[in-house]
C-alpha cells in the first residue's frame, strides 16, 4: 500500500515540478483528512521537507457517467529546506512515544502513526543530510543503534573477535571430525 501511495504522491505532486520524492511518512494532524511528512530532492540536488495534505475530491469526469468517484488531492502545505535543519529531537527515546521535534527557526512539532515510521523519518534525514549537505544532522533523544547502520553502530574490534570465535570454533569441529593417528 505505501508503494502505491509514494508511487502516486511522485505522479501526481513530485514529479511536475521535477522533485524525486526520496520518503514519507503518515502524521497526524488537527483537520480531518490525511497529512504526509515527505522528503524530496529538487533538480538542484538541494533536498527539502514539507509536510503534505490528502483531500478527496470528485474527478471531473465522473459526471459524465452519473456516478460518484473520488480521487486524491495532494497539496503540499508547509515546505523547509533540509539544511535548515538544524536539529530532530526524539523528545524521550526510552518509551515508545510516535512524537519529535524538528528545530528550524521555530520548532516544529510532529506526530507520527507509529514509532517506527518517526525512526523511518530520521534514518532517512540523517542519510541525505550527510550526503547533500556534508555535515552531521544533530539527533537528540534517539536511540542510536536504529538509527545508524548496523556496520556504523558495532566497532570493528567486536566484529573481529566474534570472526575469530567462529573460526576457532570450526576448527574445533573439524579437527574433532578427523581420524587420530
Amino acid at each position: 500500500m505505501s508503494s502505491l501511495l509514494k508511487e502516486e504522491m511522485q505522479n501526481m505532486l513530485f514529479l511536475p515540478e521535477g522533485e524525486k520524492l526520496k520518503n514519507f511518512i503518515e502524521i497526524e494532524e488537527p483537520t480531518q483528512c490525511r497529512h504526509f511528512l515527505c522528503v524530496s530532492v529538487l533538480k538542484n540536488k538541494e533536498v527539502q521537507l514539507c509536510v503534505v495534505q490528502c483531500q478527496k475530491h470528485q474527478s471531473s469526469d465522473s459526471k459524465k457517467f452519473k456516478r460518484s468517484h473520488l480521487v486524491d488531492c495532494y497539496q503540499k502545505i508547509e515546505v523547509w529546506p533540509l539544511q535548515d535543519l538544524v536539529m530532530l529531537d526524539g523528545r524521550n527515546p526510552d518509551i515508545d512515544d510516535p512524537c519529535f521535534l524538528m528545530h528550524f527557526g521555530t520548532v516544529r512539532f510532529v506526530r507520527a502513526v507509529s514509532c517506527a515510521a518517526k525512526y523511518s523519518m530520521a534514518r532517512c534525514l540523517a542519510a541525505l543530510n550527510s550526503s547533500h549537505c556534508q555535515t552531521p544532522l544533530t539527533l537528540k533523544n534517539f536511540d542510536l543503534t536504529y538509527i545508524e547502520p548496523a556496520f556504523m553502530a558495532s566497532e570493528q574490534g567486536d566484529c573481529t573477535v566474534l570472526m575469530r570465535v567462529c573460526f576457532y570454533a570450526f576448527n574445533l569441529v573439524w579437527l574433532s571430525l578427523c581420524p587420530a593417528p
